[in-house]
């Protein structure tokens, strides 16, 4: 078996790309051996900002021969009325490479069993690897010198080794060979002599190709850092990953600022660590300190250049954040609900103050119905929009919410207010945390569903390729957020509240509840089966958590012969029939029976035992369907034994639509 290497080597890569790349070169490689039926063990795709890389291990040096039946042309065309091949049969014939014996005739046509003879596996790489590598998909692909072809940055040189040998390919105006480049400070040609030698010699040269080895060398070179401090490092995951796709060898570097940067919010001198330079933020006991990480792509001991260029950086960054801070601050966060009447919400839809005028409605409303009369609630809805005038979310808009946090704490205002503008953005992605408290998880209600609404009112559902404003992450936040509170909120009558509250009239109440349905069985079909998602998706938008409980109870249970007869009942019900049942009408015992059975189910019950219940009463069901002609002839008997049908048919609709299931 063999062992294949490919290396494109690059300008420096967005890091946003890096990662759609590996996916892209694994499938396309994966899909291109296993549609040549060449065998291998396994497809490694390496990356650093200079190169990607895919080795395949167990290569087969051939594709398989392979037997092919092909069909020629009708009998009579193949063949003339002495029974001799035509024209057409020799043609068909001699294409193939075939000898009259070869040929047969089934359901009137000629046939034949061919072999297709395998190719080697280097002819194949050369023919394929190329359009791999071209196909490769994303924004902002560019075009250099003479080239018509593009990709994500200009190709600098190719490796492409199989085993000991080059397999000469060609991607655009390059052509492989067997050197490599190092890190730009160490070995400027490097001879990569076989595959399994990749990785350790371009470790030599001062280069980690291995992404998950680099980000682990990461972690442990902060901590280690940040360990001789008496402190801990801070990231997020997608710090960690740009720092791991901007680096090909990376150096831990302690710099330091001053520590009056301290004074302005914490989320300020992070974010601008993080999101703007990359940096990774140290604390003590649980707070910021004046120190960072930045991870250097550098070769050498003298330290001093880049930690100053560092903090002169930084430093400017932190004192235009000051002098941010200090300016907005001058006034009170309430002064700044007022200038939300020269920010545009979204065209049509009035401005970020008629949005924040609506969300106080519809928190005040949804407050009322939970039962919560805290003045903080309508406090918050007020001002949870007003940081966005500020100077500072102006320049660091990611921080919107937290700041607003800040300056209502310099304000003076209730804690509950300011952790419920912060909180009410939560969730911010699929993956952290909703609102602890009850004003940020009202509010954030509120305001995501205005935002849904106006979108659909507005004509601008999201669709496969578009999203806007994000209401897919909004709904998600919505369903999360009640979930996680456990809220009794009657979501169908807020949307319709919402819809109403818009400037612009549109009925699409209808579209705005299935598409939080759609989230919803998505957000749990990871955790139950989609058929009984499907199935409790009745009565769903007026209680969530009601709708998780019947959902949780029917996954556990196992209730076949209630479900077949359900589903029985629902056949035969094209339509409710809703008239009263009369006893009089009985013919059968069992008629009888059903109905003292379907009397007895008691919906007060939890869930789990009124299923337990419907399973109880279901042999009265079955003995009813035995003993009872539904269709009699009588038309009022007929019609009575549809009506206790019927009412059979919503006792089971409390848990679910059975007929999906």
């Amino acid at each position: 078996m063999s062992k294949y290497l490919l290396e494109i080597g690059t300008e420096e890569l967005p890091y946003k790309f890096i990662p759609s790349a590996i996916e892209q070169l694994k499938s396309g490689f994966e899909n291109f051996l296993n549609s040549n039926k060449i065998g291998f063990d396994k497809v490694e795709v390496y990356a650093t900002p200079r190169r990607l890389a895919v080795i395949v291990g167990g290569l087969a040096a051939n594709s398989p021969d392979e037997e092919k039946i092909v069909k020629g042309p009708i009998k009579k065309v193949a063949y003339d009325e002495n029974g001799n091949l035509t024209k057409a049969g020799e043609g068909f014939m001699n294409k193939n490479g075939l000898k009259p014996e070869d040929l047969y005739i089934e359901n009137d046509y000629v046939y034949a069993k061919i072999v297709v003879k395998g190719k080697s596996v280097v002819e194949l790489l050369k023919e394929n690897v190329p359009a791999i590598v071209m196909k490769l998909q994303g924004t902002h692909f560019m075009r250099w010198g003479y080239n018509d072809e593009k990709f994500s940055r200009p190709i600098k040189w190719i490796v492409s080794v199989l085993d000991r040998d080059e397999v000469k390919i060609k991607i655009i105006d390059k052509e492989s060979s067997i050197y490599s480049r190092g890190h730009r400070f160490a070995q400027p040609k490097v001879l990569i002599g076989h595959p399994d030698d990749y990785i350790e010699t371009m470790r030599n040269a001062c280069v980690i190709v291995d992404q998950n080895e680099r980000k682990q060398l990461i972690i442990d070179k902060a901590n280690k850092e940040a360990e001789k401090l008496g402190a801990v490092v801070r990231y997020s995951d997608d710090l960690l990953d740009e720092v791991t796709f901007i680096t090909e060898y990376p150096v831990a570097v302690v710099c330091e600022f001053d520590p009056k940067y301290l004074q302005i919010p914490e989320e300020v001198t992070v974010t601008v660590m993080a999101v703007h330079q990359r940096y990774f933020a140290l604390y003590k006991d649980g707070k910021l300190i004046n120190k960072f990480i930045t991870m250097t792509n550098y070769i050498g001991d003298e330290f001093e250049n880049i930690k100053a260029g560092n903090v002169r950086v930084i430093k400017a960054r932190l004192d235009d954040a000051v002098f941010f801070f200090t300016e907005d601050t001058k006034k009170p966060l309430a002064d700044y609900v007022d200038d939300l009447k020269g920010v545009t919400f979204q065209k049509g839809m009035g401005s970020v103050y008629d949005k924040t005028q609506r969300i106080i409605k519809l928190s005040n409303s949804i407050a009322q119905d939970l039962g919560v009369t805290s003045p903080t609630i309508e406090r918050t809805a007020l001002l949870c929009k007003a940081d966005l005038t500020t100077s500072l979310v102006f320049e660091f808009t990611e921080l919107q919410g937290f700041i607003g946090a800040d300056y209502a704490r310099v304000a003076k205002e209730d804690e509950r207010v300011c952790e419920g503008i912060k909180e009410h953005y939560f969730p911010l992605n699929a993956e952290s945390e909703t609102a602890k408290g009850i004003e940020g998880q009202i509010v954030g209600i509120a305001d995501k569903l205005d935002t849904i609404c106006a979108v659909f009112a507005d004509g601008k559902k999201p669709t496969g390729s578009s999203d806007p404003l994000g209401v897919r992450r909004a709904a998600l936040g919505v369903i999360k957020t009640v979930l996680d509170a456990g809220l009794k909120i009657n979501l169908e009558k807020y949307i319709d509240m919402a819809l109403k509250l818009l400037p612009v009239q549109k009925d699409c109440a209808e579209e705005v509840k299935e598409f939080f349905n759609q989230r919803l069985i998505i957000l749990l079909s990871d955790k139950f089966d989609k058929n009984i998602l499907e199935a409790c998706a009745i009565r769903t938008l007026c209680d969530l958590t009601d709708y998780v409980k019947r959902v949780k109870v029917l996954s556990d249970a196992d209730c076949s012969p209630m479900l077949e007869s359900a589903n029985r009942v629902i056949r035969i019900l094209k339509e409710n029939v809703d008239v009263p049942v009369d006893e009089k009408l009985f013919k059968e015992s069992a008629e009888g029976m059903l109905f003292n059975a379907v009397k007895s189910l008691d919906e007060n019950l939890d869930y789990g035992d009124y299923l337990k219940a419907l399973i109880t009463v279901n042999p009265t069901v079955e003995k009813f369907f035995t003993d009872v002609l539904v269709m009699d002839n009588d038309e009022n008997v007929k019609k009575n034994r549809l009506a206790l049908l019927t009412l059979l048919k919503k006792k089971y609709e409390l848990l679910a639509d059975f007929s999906k299931l």
